[in-house]
């Protein structure tokens, strides 16, 4: 089969592709390239540079290259900016994703697998977050992905598409060194840049209710997460029926704190007691992942722990930051 990875010149999206690749799977890619990299894209992988937003380079896309499916993975990622610029998230986000659905239903195709987020639950008070905990996002980016999976849901059952919306916990690590996260927007690229700059790592927020005052969260590792939307194109290629929406997370909650004692541990870096900034704009306390119902739909279950995701993600900032 051949799929569209939008977003596929991307940290994740690179991840993706090359999970796809290594099962036999063609795929072209759409990507602005504002947080991509041209030189990510395997060669030989069709690279068609732009954006979602437009409907008429999609159609050529879907005419040109014979899709069968679509992974879509771009949009805006990041929270405090989503506060900051709600409006360019709804666009990015939500009118993104409608012009593909549109691209999609014209061009007959019936499968998409589509990037969510843990955001759209967004300050369960429950200590297992699972697919039936109610959607109450705190931040424009939380409400985006959400109202993207409406629009795919009512999309799917108006047109006969199969789904698989994922929702990622909090990614980090790297496949290899050539593909960790160049961005410095995600807590464990912020602790390293930070430690080799021999700064203070910053932590934003100790006053909250969890064992040590600070976030806790579920942290994947992005091979992982790239092996679960294979697992996912399978499932869609061979049932037509499919309507999922998965949790994508190891169901073990690590606080920042912990996470920035464990980069100084694996870096070696000159230990920096941290910075205590105040709390960020649409952080919650807590987010952890039931991950039981994406291994009983999907055979699927992650492999690595947090101390895999630190140590590729050091090697991946050295190679790429010298």
């Amino acid at each position: 089969m051949k799929w569209l990875v939008t977003g596929g010149a991307g940290y994740i999206g690179t991840h993706v592709v090359r999970a796809l690749l290594a099962v036999g799977e063609d795929v072209v890619v759409v990507d602005d390239l504002s947080s991509g990299s041209r030189e990510r894209v395997p060669e030989g992988v069709p690279l068609v540079v732009g954006s979602v937003l437009d409907r008429a380079l999609l159609d050529e896309v879907f005419r040109a290259h014979a899709v069968d499916g679509v992974v879509h993975i771009a949009g805006r990622k990041q929270v405090p900016e989503s506060v900051a610029r709600p409006l360019f998230y709804y666009e990015e986000n939500v009118e993104g994703l409608r012009t593909l659905l549109a691209a999609v239903v014209a061009a007959d195709v019936t499968r998409i697998v589509f990037s969510s987020s843990a955001a759209v639950y967004g300050m369960p008070d429950v200590d297992l977050v699972d697919e039936d905990t109610p959607c109450l996002p705190i931040n424009p980016y939380g409400e985006s992905k959400l109202v993207g999976e409406w629009m795919i849901k009512a999309t799917a059952r108006a047109h006969g598409i199969s789904y698989a919306s994922l929702r990622y916990f909090n990614v980090a690590g790297a496949g290899a060194p050539e593909l960790a996260d160049k961005g410095v927007f995600n807590l464990v690229p912020m602790v390293l840049e930070k430690l080799t700059a021999n700064q203070a790592p910053v932590i934003f927020g100790d006053d909250y209710d969890t064992p040590d005052g600070t976030c806790v969260r579920d942290f994947i590792h992005v091979v992982d997460l790239a092996e679960a939307h294979v697992a996912a194109t399978r499932r869609l290629a061979t049932d037509p029926d499919a309507r999922l929406v998965l949790n994508v997370g190891r169901g073990e909650g690590t606080s920042v704190r912990e996470m920035v004692e464990l980069i100084g541990e694996v870096t070696g870096l000159p230990d920096a007691a941290p910075e205590h900034h105040p709390r960020r704009a649409g952080d919650p306390a807590r987010v952890v992942a039931s991950a039981d119902l994406i291994t009983t739909e999907l055979g699927w279950k992650a492999r690595y722990g947090t101390s895999d995701m630190v140590q590729s993600a050091w090697a991946g900032w050295q190679a790429l930051r010298g």
